[in-house]
């Protein structure tokens, strides 16, 4: 069953590629417990099928990188973008969509954070692979607040738009 308001983000691994060494973190891929990135913070997670796919690059990432500040305006602490490629890619894509700073790009490069989320998108049979459904999170203290999963195709409900309404 799929994530739902009310329950706790699950115990899990994600990584990111680090642009600049800091507290922790040195340059390039960096793998990061779920539970401990989201105690005590306000973070939106919204997740896309695919890096440098044609909705995904048009609008989804842009429009959180275009509204993070009127997001952080309204208590939020991190913008997650979340996708099952490789830290790589998604390392790539983040910098080439001008998200650094802004939005984090956190990979779940096998989906095994993806299935836990109960969000996967079966996308085998059009060469993809296991992919996530297009959907956005609002977690307080790694507690669901909000939950926003597209209709297959759809890119409606899981915008920087409709969380930024969703905020008050």
């Amino acid at each position: 069953m799929p994530i739902q308001v009310g329950d706790r983000l699950p115990a899990g691994e994600l990584s990111e590629f680090v642009e600049v060494e800091g507290e922790g973190c040195s340059t390039g891929p960096n793998t990061f417990k779920v539970e401990e990135l989201v105690a005590g913070k306000k973070i939106v997670i919204f997740g896309v099928p695919g890096a440098y796919t044609p909705t995904c690059s048009a609008q989804h990432l842009p429009g959180y990188v275009q509204n993070a500040e009127a997001l952080k305006a309204k208590g939020v602490d991190e913008i997650w973008c979340f996708a099952v490629n490789d830290v790589f890619v998604m390392g790539a894509w983040g910098r080439d969509q001008h998200a650094t700073g802004k939005v984090r790009m956190m990979a779940d490069g096998s989906a095994h954070y993806t299935r836990k989320l109960g969000l996967e998108l079966d996308l085998t049979a059009r060469g993809l692979g296991v992919r996530c459904q297009r959907f956005s999170l609002l977690v307080e203290d790694g507690v669901v607040k909000a939950v926003n999963v597209e209709a297959p195709g759809k890119f409606e409900v899981s915008d920087a738009g409709s969380m930024l309404s969703q905020l008050g």
